[in-house]
């Protein structure tokens, strides 16, 4: 029996690859990295930089991780997702993995990719399996919903905490509130906000509906094309890029010697040895907290999130799971940070203008030439680029992810998921959402069943 795509409780799951000829494959690859807007895709491609700088700058500070390396990787990853999926696919980092390496004195290096490799093998093993597939039909969208709404809300608060207080990534801590003035100043963050705000507008919906309006008009007049023209010509511009440029020209500018610390070539790449208590530890500390978050978040609400933004596009969330597996399995060995994709970069990757698997891939090219040419000592520059300016990416990649709640149309399908929402967020466990989320579903499906034999029976009673 098919999913009726009308029906709202459960995710509209995609179909699976279909094997073709090469020429096929080779066209399928060209559609996927076809460049639909050269400044959208470019602006695009910056737009989740406000969530993986923070973290792996963080690790990299704490626990010496190879910059390095994980540059180089994460943009190999991000240029075959691109190709593999044909939509801003995005590669972050594993957040609960990075959270113990970065609070634990003991979970180093080694612990890390160890348990980057143990969620990759799972994840692998759920998605070859079919598993994944079974627990996406399951799911009803309410509590996936949940989930995206307490991410995004989470990834708001969070860019307000960069925005308002100085960060030590090295110590994961905040050492008092932010100056108003100065080149990572209040202004400044302020400033760049409202600069996204006046060039993006809400988003994509609300520019359609002005398009909409204006081509409606019979008669035109000098001031109302002059308008047009004037709207045309801040929509192209590449607002996360400019800001983003603007935070590596005030990264040297702070610290004009940085420039000495710069080093050309790429960091010594080396397998990472991983003792048996280091494989005890990872998997206990990081694996365990982990495994939820990348099941329910970089894979299920990826999919929902990739077939609301791109219903065209046909990809399971079986093929998900098994590239975010073979990310980790392959990377970590030698010292890469643990990645996965993340509904949050994707819907950040969206705001800006990414439409298409050539933003990540350009995205992926940056970063290997960057890993390539500088190696970790571009950490020196990340270090002393804005806090508050990624704080801004970050701000708008996760309104942009909480608003995809906006579609839940009944009362019993918004109840559900605001408990799953708040749960999550209190308890700061997607795990323990989703479980509430779903409990309180079936509690709500049971009620109304009962209320309809009850009805049923009174009905039948009644008749003569």
């Amino acid at each position: 029996m098919e999913d009726d795509p009308s029906n709202t409780n459960h995710p509209q799951a995609p179909t699976k690859f279909k094997f073709t000829s090469p020429s096929g494959v080779f066209q399928k690859l060209r559609s996927n990295l076809a460049i639909r807007s050269k400044w959208g895709e470019i602006n695009g491609a910056v737009g989740d930089l406000g969530t993986y700088i923070p973290i792996v700058l963080a690790l990299t500070l704490a626990k010496d991780l190879n910059l390095g390396t994980t540059l180089i990787f994460t943009g190999v990853y991000n240029m075959v997702t691109g190709a593999i999926y044909g939509v801003p696919m995005p590669v972050q980092p594993m957040k609960a993995i990075a959270a113990a390496g970065i609070s634990s004195a003991d979970f180093g290096i080694p612990e890390v990719m160890a348990a980057g490799i143990c969620t990759g093998a799972i994840l692998v093993f759920l998605g070859v399996t079919g598993l994944m597939q079974l627990v996406y039909r399951l799911i009803p969208l309410s509590v996936v919903r949940g989930i995206q709404l307490s991410q995004g809300l989470s990834f708001a608060m969070t860019a307000v905490k960069y925005i308002r207080k100085v960060q030590d990534f090295s110590k994961s801590k905040s050492p008092g509130n932010r100056h108003w003035l100065g080149l990572d100043g209040l202004v400044l963050a302020i400033v760049c906000a409202c600069f996204i705000v006046v060039i993006n507008g809400a988003g994509e919906e609300n520019e359609e509906t002005e398009s909409y309006r204006e081509s409606g008009d019979d008669i035109e007049d000098q001031s109302s094309t002059r308008k047009r023209k004037w709207k045309k010509i801040m929509r192209a511009l590449p607002s996360a890029f400019i800001i983003f440029l603007l935070g590596v020209v005030l990264a040297f500018i702070r610290e004009p010697k940085v420039v000495r610390s710069i080093k050309f070539g790429p960091s010594s790449i080396a397998v990472v040895k991983i003792s048996r208590h280091a494989w005890k530890e990872g998997f206990i500390k990081g694996t365990i907290p982990q495994l939820p978050l990348s099941i329910l978040n970089s894979v299920i609400a990826v999919c929902k999130l990739s077939y609301d933004l791109f219903p065209e596009k046909d990809f399971s969330t079986a093929s998900v799971a098994v590239t975010v597996g073979l990310m980790n399995l392959v990377g970590c060995w030698f010292g890469a940070m643990p990645c996965c994709h993340g509904a949050g970069g994707l819907a950040g990757q969206y705001k800006f203008g990414g439409r298409s698997g050539g933003c990540v891939a350009i995205l992926g090219a940056a970063k290997l030439i960057l890993g390539l040419v500088l190696g970790s000592s571009l950490v020196k520059v990340l270090d002393q680029f804005p806090v508050g300016v990624l704080g801004v990416l970050l701000l708008f990649a996760g309104i942009e992810l909480a608003m995809a709640a906006r579609d839940m149309n009944s009362k019993e399908e918004a109840f559900v998921m605001l408990i799953c929402a708040a749960v999550s967020l209190v308890g700061s466990s997607a795990a323990l959402g989703f479980l509430c989320g779903m409990v309180v579903h079936v509690l709500l499906k049971l009620r109304n069943l009962s209320s309809f034999r009850s009805c049923s029976t009174t009905w039948m009673q009644g008749r003569p």
